[in-house]
């Protein structure tokens, strides 16, 4: 007898940067920023006895009262919240739920009152036995995946999601990262030794993406650079891929570390690929921090000069700033700012220190006393910490984290690192054809012109900092794609802080902090 599934990714109740509830808080009909990979690989993983349906909540309500045998729910941490609170609901309609992903993995006491099977860890290796239990009706409690192989992760199942709500695709090439930052759950999660997707498997990925409209696709990797002869190698088949002549470009992002820039002949391969920006932690120009942190690939070489390598080869760059490590002071917020201010960086993720659950800063801050405990384990919006700060008081924190996000966030401050942007961006040799024929592509590009507009009518320093770059633009109009995207990334921060009433831009009329 066949069984039924309905998988949900629940919406996002912690404000956090990269969600795309900023277009619905314009007026604008529910999109999902990036399409969620994870709902469609469990899909596609479901034997063919199993009906799947699947439920974004970011861009349609949950459905209850679905007659489905299961109920899956999987998440990260801006989602814990209604991930329990959904869970708990449809267990008290009688509904057998699941629970997994890399919250639920990390945190399972959290989850274990909201669903009858918890799943811990990475699904593939595990699934036949999953399925087959829920199929015979004589499932386990607990189930643990393990770091299986990639090549046995399927192709997602792009067919049951809707596309045409979403902006951007989601390929995974590896998971894990041999680095050991002590704030970072990559580790706890997927592991030190990165494990590699076969090219082939990722090329077929993008082959279902492509002929679904999808134009953007960010590669999840945590570190895609980390290993430079496998980067080149998927950077150079993601390049002839994407250089087909009867094929319509396609833009990549990802997420790297710094010293990638000491590699010149992989940045090549990665603009000429077609990857034009790349997410970067930075964190701080506090050497001090970031060897207390153990991130000491950042101490390699000058952060803006490798910056300006990655530009040289058509890649920009946004980057992670974190305040409030055990050796940041009260002039750390100012130092961030003249830091920012000397990069072509337009986009910083603004966030205090935290300490996730499963980390070794979680478990050194328990051991001092400095661990905020109660409540969410872990802070989940940009400004929040669960850690006692050492070398300022909390109000400091507070106080200097706000000023600093302001004054980045200025128009006329974040106009000036585009400028700089635009100066310093040399695209890579390979032209991009203009993008548009797919009938869900168009109605996003119109949709983000729209916003656009809206945007900059509300904000008269917004406007006219917009039109002194689209003056520069007129003199380097192949600087275009990377201001579009910089600039839709502003609106995205300018609608947390908006939103959220952390937009104070008085505050970037002082020169320090108000303490």
């Amino acid at each position: 007898m066949s069984k039924s599934l309905y998988l949900i990714a629940p919406r996002a109740t912690a404000p956090h940067y990269y969600g795309a509830d900023f277009i619905e808080h314009w007026g604008f009909s529910s999109v999902q920023w990036m399409a969620d990979v994870t709902l469609t690989t469990i899909a596609a993983l479901a034997p063919p006895d199993f009906t799947v349906r699947l439920c974004d909540e970011a861009i349609s309500p949950i459905d209850f009262d679905t007659p489905a045998d299961f109920v899956g729910l999987t998440g990260k941490i801006t989602q814990r919240e209604r991930m329990i609170e959904v869970g708990a609901e449809f267990r008290r309609r009688g509904k057998t739920v699941l629970i997994g992903g890399p919250c639920a993995s990390l945190s399972p006491d959290s989850f274990r009152a909201a669903c009858d099977v918890l799943v811990r860890g990475e699904i593939e290796e595990i699934a036949p036995d999953l399925f087959s239990d829920l199929r015979c009706g004589r499932w386990r409690e607990e189930y643990d995946g393990g770091r299986p192989d990639l090549g046995s992760s399927p192709i997602p199942r792009w067919s049951l999601y809707p596309n045409h709500r979403a902006v951007v695709g989601a390929v995974q090439t590896s998971r894990g990262c041999p680095f050991d930052c002590e704030f970072c759950d990559v580790i706890p999660y997927l592991g030190r030794k990165q494990r590699h997707k076969p090219v082939g498997n990722v090329l077929g990925e993008l082959d279902v993406l492509y002929g679904h409209g999808y134009r953007e696709v960010f590669l999840t990797d945590d570190n895609f650079t980390v290993y430079r002869r496998r980067a080149k190698e998927v950077a150079d088949a993601l390049r002839r891929w994407n250089g087909q002549p009867d094929r319509e470009p396609v833009f990549f992002t990802t997420q790297a570390s710094i010293d990638a820039a000491r590699d010149e002949e992989l940045l090549g391969l990665c603009g000429e690929a077609g990857l034009t920006s790349m997410f970067i932690g930075i964190e701080t120009p506090n050497e001090a921090a970031l060897r207390e942190a153990n991130k000491r690939q950042n101490l390699l070489d000058g952060p803006v000069g490798q910056i300006e390598k990655f530009l040289a080869h058509g890649i920009m760059v946004r980057s992670g700033m974190m305040v409030g490590f055990d050796a940041d002071g009260p002039d750390v917020f100012e130092r961030q700012f003249e830091f920012a201010m000397a990069t072509p960086v337009p986009n910083f993720s603004v966030g205090a220190l935290v300490a996730p659950e499963a980390t070794p800063l979680h478990a050194r801050m328990r051991r001092s006393g400095r661990l905020i405990e109660g409540g969410n384990e872990t802070a989940i919006t940009p400004w929040e910490t669960n850690v006692v700060p050492a070398g300022m008081t909390a109000e400091h924190l507070a106080v200097g984290m706000k000023w600093l996000a302001n004054r980045l966030y200025h128009p006329e401050f974040f106009g000036e690192r585009l400028m700089r942007l635009v100066h310093a961006v040399e695209p890579p040799a390979i032209r991009w054809r203009p993008r548009g024929s797919s009938e869900g592509l168009r109605a996003r590009e119109r949709l983000f012109s729209l916003l656009m507009k809206r945007f900059l009518k509300s904000d008269g320093g917004a406007k006219e900092m917009a039109g002194r770059v689209a003056r520069a633009l007129s003199e380097k109009p192949e600087a275009g794609p990377y201001v579009g995207e910089a600039m839709r990334e502003y609106v995205q921060v300018r609608c947390l802080y908006d939103r959220t009433g952390y937009w104070e831009p008085r505050l970037a009329g002082l020169a320090a902090p108000p303490f």
